[in-house]
């Protein structure tokens, strides 16, 4: 073991008088003094800052690139021309973002009462034309405006791709909205029908489809119920004060 652990410790100054030797043969001692950084290497500057120069300032304008079809026409001002409002159908449409935290919540009653009307409404409309009574709910009226149809009328008489239709109202005003097949509802073009005929929560609508991408639209509005209250205390006022004129001629 003595032996072993001198003929070892030989071999390892050996290896190291070697390897001292090839770095003064390559010179790595001074090579290494030399990527010593010095103090003043230490402190850090920033780099500096490349200046943008336009055109403009140097006097140098080029002229517009444009086709040969409008070269011989004055250059558009943008800043004069007024933007116009999005046109959809026959009207013109200027949407407001409704406050969210506003919102106003109809009552069981004033809904139940919408939709047995509308239910009424849809039977009276005939079995010429297919129809559904789809009643309004935040989601329908506000924020993302999306309407889901009911899957058994989708799949019976919408198609299975894509379509744009035609929502006419009871007035004959025209709007176009996007059919989703795939999530069986209107999208794009329904928020601009249901803020121009301010629907709410609890309005029920009608949708009878008269032809393959045209839906007639009926509305029937959730305040309905006060409003039939009011003309029939009306109508018994009026009945009573008739009553009492003709009791007064009879003395």
């Amino acid at each position: 073991m003595v032996t072993t652990a001198a003929n070892y410790e030989e071999k390892r100054k050996q290896r190291l008088e070697e390897n001292k030797k090839r770095m003064e043969q390559l010179n790595l001692h001074k090579l290494s003094q030399a990527l010593k950084p010095s103090p003043t290497k230490n402190i850090k500057q920033s780099p500096a800052k490349k200046i943008k120069c336009r055109l403009d300032d140097l006097g140098v304008h080029f002229p517009i690139r444009r086709s040969s079809r409008m070269a011989d026409k004055p250059p558009p001002n943008y800043k004069e021309n007024a933007v116009e409002p999005f046109r959809e159908g026959r009207r013109v449409f200027s949407y407001k973002r409704r406050d969210l935290l506003n919102r106003v919540y109809a009552s069981d009653e004033h809904r139940l009462y919408a939709i047995d009307r509308a239910e009424k409404l849809e039977s009276s409309l005939g079995s010429e034309f297919p129809a559904f009574v789809k009643p309004m709910l935040q989601s329908h009226v506000t924020g993302g405006f999306w309407l889901s149809f009911p899957l058994p009328f989708c799949k019976t008489y919408l198609p299975d791709e894509d379509e744009m239709f035609t929502l006419i109202d009871e007035s004959g005003d025209e709007w176009q909205s996007k059919y989703l097949a795939r999530k069986n509802g209107l999208s794009g073009g329904w928020r601009g029908f249901s803020i121009d005929h301010e629907l709410v929560d609890g309005d029920a609508l009608v949708f009878q489809l008269i032809e393959p991408s045209i839906f007639k639209v009926y509305i029937i509005r959730v305040n309905s119920l006060e409003e039939d209250e009011e003309e029939s205390s009306d109508e018994n006022v009026k009945a009573a004060v008739s009553e009492g004129k003709k009791d007064s001629r009879k003395k």
